[in-house]
Parts: structure tokens; C-alpha cells; sequence
């Protein structure tokens, strides 16, 4: 169904609604309207790496795990998936009755803010730090989900809009103060190109202001930008109770009535909270004209129509043998496998069964159900922890032996912790002793980093107060560099910490992220060679955050690779293979459209694997103006794409650098074209002097001249 007639529908029924009814319409938790022959409907649902919270579903890696694949067809096919097992459940939940929170089709994912400082509890739902690599992954995540049948399969929401990256303890009362520039250069175009492109039927504004104003009610952010120049036409939701936070932490309004005032005339259509159920006091005072609440009621009903809530779709037939299905278990595999980040091989990895006869596993995430999962995530039917996964891999000929080690972190009862910590770390020299090589697994899990207040996250704020792993899991790994046995480091964590002793002291480093229920099965096949590792770093490792900005500061001046100045521990878009692969060749052709304007350029570029073994890459093209000073200072990710190479194979590609990656942003937030000279990059990863440490390898560029 197109818009148009959608939003006719919408008209029509809305047309035949009491104010009341129209009111009762924008809360979360609309109810009935029988009369009208309305059903309920919860607006609340979650699919940031599967569906959330609504019992079984197939669960991937967390989203900042699905970056790291840089896998724009696979991020696309799992949209579909979860859209597929969203409409499967929406199916038979509301046949027998069920239209609760978390049964709709309205999925408040992805989360596209900017991974702008390594602190933030939330940055895993993310999908990094770079615009770019957001806005195409958010892109296709949207595509996915929502389909292109003649209904929306399900409506994606871009969120938080915008300018929203912690602290998880201010986010209430925060004000990000940030200039035209970084709006425009950083913070706005993943979100531009999910609504423009993207098509995404929903945006979430924040918790925080931005620049004084509230973004739930942000006549700049919502109006100027987001309905104004991006021409947004879907429905704007609240984040959960960020309506209250206008009277009560903000104090930009006295009351609910005036917050409820003051977000429905900026555009904010449904609330995720209670303060909309001051409607009708805000009307009958006097303070708010009914027409907008009319308004975002027919925005909600639009997107209802789309859906083809009232009709027979094409999805009709989806049902619960969709969900956890084989096709989607083996796609979650192939997302766990991408996304699995080789830092470090002295070339002890792949490891061979046959030279192994025992394997020490050891680490408080070994055998962890919760180091798979991330956080906003489903139920599994069957999870395998990397333990389990190892043990399968080695099978009957090598004998493998856990120990937890420590725990994950010491909690309140510190006496009883740190007296258990000491015994399972003599325990681990133990193990360590009997064996051949230690897998040494540690990392957090949603209990240490995630959201403010959210069910799973033990501590208030969520965030990290630094990059340093918990002294427990730093005891551990010290006690087995020590014990001159090889160590490889499995970290499994959403976001950068502080490696420096592993890069030093183990053998190999690998970044396992959240995987996923069957993760652990995933990374045992990176560890004994099944697959080559292939992720790159969505995100800077750095050595600590002793040179970086204050937490507080949302100016992007030193952060992220694109602007940070000192050497980064691991380098965005960084990652080994077990390939030995080049890029042999790279031509730059400037593309012209029928009337001669510049139409960006084709990179053609070679790529060869010397190595002994298969692998796949991604290939990623770098652009840096050479002209003007207030350009971003380092080169910027303008393309990428992943490519199969066998050993020994030699390959040709072509990608396509948009025009729209040539524009440079002034300070006035203005975005065009000011440089006529530029040099192209391609490489295996960017084009930095710390990847090139890493690597050994130099990227290849090209001269452009624009005329």
C-alpha cells in the first residue's frame, strides 16, 4: 500500500474519533477503540539483534558485532529475518488475544547514534564510531526489516535522534552542546540516510537536550531537519518517560500539561511513558489546540494502514515455525563468524588438533550463557558458550579442561569474592599447567555495560568509568603470562578496552564481541581454522583514556579515528586474517553524468591472496581532501565491500565512491564540494601508521582531480 492512500485511510478513521479517543491513541499502550473496531496495540517492541524480549527468536550478535562484519548484503538479510520472525509472532500472538508490550510490529531498532567515546554503556547497541559505516548498515538493517512487498513487513525507527551518547547517569538531564559542524559532519547523516534512503517509518528522539532543547521536542532536530529537509513523512516516538524528564530534570516546563504542549507541537506523535494521558487537561485549559493531536493520530493510523494491520497481507501465512528456524540459525552463524576480530597471531593460530593433546580453557566468560547475548536481546532454544564450543571443535582426541578462573568482576561481599577468586586461580595454574595452550576468555557482559536503569545492568550509570578490565579478570590474566604456557586472549566485550598486556604478552587476541546464543560454537571454528577470521574494528582500541576529551564534551575534536591524534592500541578498521592478502593494483576513474557534472568515482582495485589458506576481506576505500583546512583532518571510510579469496587468488573489483563523500562541512554546518584534490585509499584496513605496524602492509592511493 502506498502512503498516499495509507494516510487517506488514517484520515477517514481518525476522522470518526472523540478527542478522547484521538488521545488515547498516541500513548504506548493505545487500547480499543471497539466501536470503531479498533483492537489494542502496544507500539513497544525491540529487534536490535533479533527480536527482543518476546521469548524465542533467533538471536545474532550484538549490533556493534554485526559492524564489525562491514557486510552491508548480510546486515540486509538479517533485517529480513528478524522482520520475517517479528511478523511470525505478531501472527499468532494477536490470533489468540495477546497485543502486549513487545507483540507488535513496530521495532524501536536500530540505534544509529555515534560510538564517540569508548565509555559509553550503550555503544554496542551501535554499529561504531563512523558515520558512514553506520548510515549504510542502518540502512539496510531498515530495508530488511520493513520489506518491499506491497505492506511494510514490519516499521523500523531510527533512534536516538540525536546528539545522544551518554552519560547513561545525565542522560535526564543532559544538555550536548555541540556546533553546526559536528551536527552535520558527525551526529546527522546516519539518521538522514535511514529516513532519506532508508525509508525508516519511525525516529526515537533522545533522553538529553541538544543545545538546550529537548530532542523529544526539538523544533530543530525535528522540525528543521528531520520533517523539514529530510522531508520524514513516518510517526516520531518518545523515548520511554523522556516527556516527564521535561518537567521533572530538565525543568524546561512546570508541568506535564506543558510538557505534553511542548512535545506535540514540535512533532512527537507517541509518548513511551505516561505523560500523554495529560491530553485532554492540556486541551480543555486551553493550552493545546486539538489539531495536533489530530495530527500525530493520523501519523500513528498511517503507519497501522502500512502495515496492513486491517487487511490480509502477504505475511499472513508467516507462523512459529518461521522463528529460530535453520536458514536463520545458519545466517546468525555466518554474522558470528564475520563479525570475530583477529588483534594479534604469532602464528599460533589456526590451532592444529594434531600437534594438541590437551587445551586449558580458562576465563569467567568460558562458559557464560550471558557473554552471548549482549543486551535487548530474545530467548534462544540452545545456546553454546565457548567452552562448549571448543570442547566440540577438539572432539575425542584432545582433551580440554575448564576453569572459571575468577569472577567476572568482585561484587559487594568482597571477603567472600576475593577468597573465591584465589581459589579458582589456583585452580587455573592448574589447568594451565596440564595443558598445551590456554584459551583465556574474559570481557563484561550486559551486567557491566549497558543502558541506565535497565533490567540487566547491575551498576546505575552502565558506563565504564575507564578501559581497564575488572582486577579479578587482571589477576588472571597476569597469573597466566606467567606460567609460560601460550596464551590466546578471547575478549569478549562491546567496546573497546584497555589490551595492551594481551597484545604484549599472549600469543593471539582475539575480539569475540557478544556473538550470540550459538557464538561460542562460532568462535571455537575461528580458534581451529574451519574459518578464516574477517572483522574488522568498527570502533579505536586505545591504550587507555588518558588523552581523550572528557566524557561530557560532544565536541569531536580528538575522538574517533577521524579526528584522534595520538597512536591508537588497535586502529578502526582493523583485523587480521589467516590470508596473507594485498591490494596489488588501484585506479581512480572520476565519473560524469550526461551533463558533465561530477558523479564521484570507481575504484578499481586488485586484491590478492598470498597466503596458503582461504580467507574473506573487506576491502575499504579511504578519501582525504587535500584542500580545505577545516576538512576532517584524517582520511574518511567513503566505501567498502567484502570479497572471497582463495589462496593464491587474484581478484578485480569495482566500488563506487558517492559524490555526496566528497563534501566538506564549514563551520555554519553548510555541506558541498570545496576541493578539487583528493587522495583515494584502498586497503584491508585504513591508512594509518599504526595499521601499517600492525599489518606490515601499506595501503594503496590515487590522485583525484576534480576540474
Amino acid at each position: 500500500m502506498d502512503r498516499k492512500t495509507a494516510r487517506k485511510r488514517a484520515e477517514e478513521l481518525v476522522g470518526k474519533m472523540t478527542l478522547e479517543e484521538k488521545a488515547s491513541q498516541l500513548r504506548y499502550d493505545a487500547p480499543a477503540i471497539e466501536r470503531l473496531g479498533i483492537p489494542a496495540y502496544n507500539w513497544w517492541n525491540e529487534a536490535l539483534h533479533g527480536v527482543a524480549r518476546a521469548g524465542t527468536a533467533t538471536m545474532f550478535p550484538q549490533a556493534i558485532g554485526m559492524a564489525a562484519c562491514f557486510d552491508e548484503k548480510l546486515m540486509k538479510e538479517i533485517g529480513s529475518c528478524i522482520g520475517d520472525e517479528g511478523r511470525a509472532k505478531y501472527n499468532e500472538e494477536s490470533k489468540r488475544g495477546d497485543r502486549g508490550i513487545y507483540k507488535g510490529l513496530t521495532f524501536w531498532s536500530p540505534n544509529v547514534n555515534i560510538f564517540r567515546d569508548p565509555r559509553w554503556g550503550r555503544g554496542h547497541e551501535t554499529y561504531g564510531e563512523d558515520p558512514y559505516l553506520t548510515a549504510r548498515l542502518g540502512v539496510n538493517f531498515i530495508q530488511g526489516l520493513q520489506g518491499e512487498g506491497e505492506y511494510m513487513k514490519a516499521a523500523a525507527c531510527a533512534k536516538h535522534f540525536a546528539v545522544h551518547s551518554g552519560p547513561e547517569a545525565l542522560r535526564h538531564e543532559f544538555d550536548a552542546r555541540v556546533s553546526k559542524k559536528d551536527l552535520e559532519e558527525t551526529y546527522l547523516p546516519a539518521f538522514e540516510a535511514c529516513v532519506k534512503e532508508g525509508k525508516a517509518e519511525a525516529v526515537m528522539g533522545a533522553y538529553n537536550r541538544t543545545n538546550g532543547e529537548p530532542c523529544c521536542a526539538s523544533h530543530q532536530l525535528i522540525g528543521e531537519y528531520l520533517r523539514g529537509k529530510w522531508g520524514f513523512e513516518g510517526h516520531f516516538v518518545s523515548d520511554c518517560w523522556a516527556i516527564r524528564d521535561f518537567h521533572e530534570r530538565h525543568k524546561v516546563t512546570s508541568r506535564p500539561e506543558e510538557s505534553v504542549k511542548m512535545a506535540l507541537e514540535a512533532g512527537c506523535d507517541i509518548n513511551c511513558g505516561c505523560t500523554y494521558q495529560r491530553i485532554l487537561d492540556a486541551v480543555k485549559e486551553g493550552l493545546l489546540d486539538e489539531q495536533y493531536v489530530t495530527q500525530s493520530c493520523i501519523r500513528a493510523f498511517t503507519t497501522r494502514f502500512l502495515l496492513g494491520m486491517y487487511d490480509s497481507t502477504e505475511y499472513d501465512s508467516l507462523n512459529f515455525l518461521d522463528v529460530e528456524s535453520p536458514e536463520h540459525l545458519k545466517l546468525a552463524s555466518q554474522a558470528a563468524r564475520e563479525s570475530i576480530v583477529l588483534l594479534k597471531n604469532d602464528g599460533i593460530l589456526p590451532l592444529q588438533k594434531e600437534n594438541l593433546r590437551t587445551i586449558g580453557v580458562i576465563g569467567p566468560n568460558a562458559n557464560s550463557r550471558r557473554a552471548l547475548e549482549g543486551n535487548y536481546h530474545g530467548t534462544a532454544s540452545r545456546y553454546v558458550t565457548v567452552l562448549e564450543g571448543i570442547q566440540k571443535m577438539a572432539g575425542e582426541e584432545v582433551r580440554v579442561l575448564y576453569s572459571e578462573g575468577c569472577h567476572l568482576y568482585l561484587d559487594r561481599l568482597e571477603g567472600q569474592a576475593e577468597h573465591g577468586c584465589i581459589d579458582r586461580l589456583a585452580e587455573a595454574k592448574t589447568v594451565a599447567a596440564y595443558s598445551d595452550v590456554v584459551i583465556l576468555v574474559i570481557g563484561l557482559d550486559e551486567t557491566l555495560e549497558g543502558e541506565e536503569g535497565d533490567t540487566g545492568n547491575s551498576y546505575a550509570s552502565g558506563d565504564k568509568a575507564d578501559l581497564e578490565f575488572p582486577e579479578s579478570q587482571r589477576k588472571l590474566m597476569e597469573t597466566l603470562f606467567k606460567t609460560g604456557k601460550p596464551v590466546v586472549v578471547v575478549n569478549m566485550t562491546g567496546s573497546a578496552m584497555d589490551l595492551r598486556l594481551a597484545q604484549e604478552e599472549a600469543a593471539a587476541v582475539l575480539q569475540a564481541w557478544y556473538p550470540g546464543a550459538g557464538g561460542g560454537e562460532d568462535v571455537a571454528a575461528v580458534l581451529f581454522g574451519e574459518c578464516s577470521p574477517s572483522g574488522k574494528l568498527p570502533v579505536t582500541f586505545y591504550e587507555s583514556c588518558d588523552d581523550l576529551p572528557e566524557f561530557t564534551d560532544y565536541a569531536m575534536k580528538n575522538r574517533t579515528y577521524r579526528y584522534y591524534e595520538g597512536k591508537p592500541l588497535y586502529p578502526f578498521g582493523y583485523g587480521l586474517t589467516y590470508g596473507d592478502c594485498r591490494i596489488s593494483d588501484l585506479r581512480a576513474e572520476v565519473g560524469k553524468r550526461e551533463d558533465g557534472e561530477f558523479d564521484g568515482v570507481t575504484a578499481v582495485v586488485t586484491a590478492e591472496n598470498r597466503g596458503k589458506r582461504d580467507t574473506e576481506e573487506v576491502v575499504q576505500i579511504y578519501l582525504k581532501d587535500e584542500e580545505y583546512p577545516l576538512a576532517v583532518p584524517h582520511p574518511c571510510l567513503s566505501a567498502f565491500a567484502r570479497i572471497s579469496l582463495k589462496a593464491g587468488e587474484r581478484k578485480t573489483m569495482q566500488i563506487k565512491v558517492g559524490k555526496d563523500r566528497f563534501t566538506s562541512v564549514d563551520e555554519e554546518g553548510i555541506r558541498e564540494i570545496r576541493s578539487s584534490r583528493f587522495t583515494l585509499y584502498a586497503g584491508f584496513s585504513q591508512p594509518d601508521e599504526r595499521s601499517r605496524e600492525l599489518t606490515g602492509h601499506e595501503t594503496k592511493t590515487a590522485e583525484i582531480q576534480l576540474v
